[in-house]
């Protein structure tokens, strides 16, 4: 029956690509957005596998089709796709996967399977695709982050749809991602994107578990995540996949913060990729900021870890947060963790909450040397020429600054 639905589809893209009406004829002629945008669609295990053990490929069909949709009315797609130790636990058909080593292995077998379907599918559509398998190691050296991104808007500027996963078979945990809704939002910077939806087994983030609580009302409209609102997040829904709700808060977190819109929605429900970008679906939003930083700034947003923590008092973190200053070490109360110049290092308040990250000009013994002091007392305290500036402006990102009077809306849900 598939190869019949390969064969229908093959003969009638050419036709169509002939008559110049693929979009008339199969889709209709009702646009998403008159602007150009670039979209980044993140599917999840539990999405691709429709809860079961291997690849559903009448599921991937229908994505692709929807994808399809979106190409059609002008608009760049990105894929990021998971999925590739279930291709490769079903190539192998034996009994494994319970050790690293063996998802390593299975991420190999399946990593070309899963690929080989995707051009399959998408060849049906007279679409071209292109595999880029990445670790965190590839968006956390500056350098590397830029090869990648230029490889991506090659691909997009070509026509072509990225499809993108983790290189699971390779990664170890000092350069693993470890789940795609991370990866994906990575991804959303690197592209530059207009939105990220991230299709997962449930319809959008609710304010309670709605599998065991019946009262659970969908969160529609995100526009701060709060701490209640992590609170509400759990581990991952499914056995099949490595994320859940806490992950896609993350990713949410880190893709608004770079001006990037994010959705959340069931990917089994139909016509989803297409009905939740247009409003018509039930879904979670998350508003993005409306000033999106520079590039220097989405890198170190997408890659570098926190490398220590740099304690700030009171009036340094509303200098830093609400005037946009940079840090001095008279803001400096406590250093913590051990890093060089140029590492990564979190700016936190005296209750331990995260309010900007940035490229330290110190590294962690010097900085304990001279938290406190004011800038003309560095050289002395230091014995020798140093910077007044431990992280300037230019090298730091604000995680929280105005907070929204309401940080989400609800709606009914049957």
């Amino acid at each position: 029956m598939l190869n019949k639905f390969y064969l229908f589809c093959s003969f009638k893209s050419r036709y169509l690509r002939e008559h110049d009406c693929l979009r008339i004829l199969f889709f209709g002629d009702e646009e998403l957005n008159s602007k150009s945008q670039t979209i980044v669609v993140k599917l999840g295990t539990s999405v691709l596998t429709a809860g079961q053990a291997s690849l559903n490929t009448a599921q991937m069909v229908e994505l692709v089709r929807q994808c399809a949709q979106l190409k059609s009315q002008g608009h760049q797609v990105v894929v990021v796709s998971s999925g590739a130790v279930a291709a490769g636990r079903a190539a192998l058909n034996k009994p494994c996967g319970s050790s690293l080593c063996e998802k390593q292995m299975l991420a190999a077998i399946g990593q070309g399977q899963l690929i080989h379907l995707w051009q399959s599918l998408f060849a049906l559509y007279g679409i071209t695709v292109a595999q880029m398998l990445l670790t965190r190691a590839d968006v956390e050296e500056r350098s590397r982050y830029l090869t990648a991104r230029d490889t991506l808007t090659q691909l997009l500027a070509f026509d072509v749809i990225p499809i993108i996963n983790e290189n699971d078979a390779v990664a170890t945990a000092e350069i693993k991602v470890g789940d795609n809704d991370n990866l994906s939002a990575m991804v959303a910077i690197l592209a530059n994107a207009d939105k990220l939806l991230l299709l997962t087994d449930q319809t959008g983030l609710f304010t309670a578990d709605p599998r065991n609580n019946p009262e659970a009302s969908l969160i529609h409209e995100v526009h701060h995540i709060s701490d209640e609102l992590k609170s509400i997040a759990g581990g991952s829904g499914t056995s099949l996949g490595t994320g859940g709700m806490a992950t896609k808060l993350q990713a949410a977190e880190i893709a608004t913060r770079a001006g990037v819109e994010v959705l959340i929605a069931r990917g089994s429900a139909p016509n989803i990729i297409v009905e939740s970008l247009s409003g018509n679906a039930p879904s979670t939003t998350f508003l993005c900021f409306k000033a999106p930083i520079d590039g220097r700034k989405k890198w170190l947003l997408a890659g570098p870890k926190s490398s220590g923590k740099i304690i700030c008092d009171a009036g340094a973190i509303t200098a830093i947060a609400d005037k946009g200053a940079s840090l001095l070490a008279k803001g400096i109360v406590e250093v913590t963790g051990r890093f060089a110049v140029g590492d990564l290092v979190s700016l936190c308040d005296t209750k331990g909450a995260v309010i900007a990250k940035g490229l330290s000009r110190f590294n962690h013994d010097e900085l304990n040397l001279i938290k406190g002091a004011h800038s003309s007392a560095l050289t002395s305290l230091l014995g020798y020429a140093a910077s007044n500036v431990v992280l300037h402006r230019d090298d730091l990102v604000v995680l929280q600054g105005d907070v929204p009077d309401i940080a989400y809306k609800t709606q009914k849900f049957n």
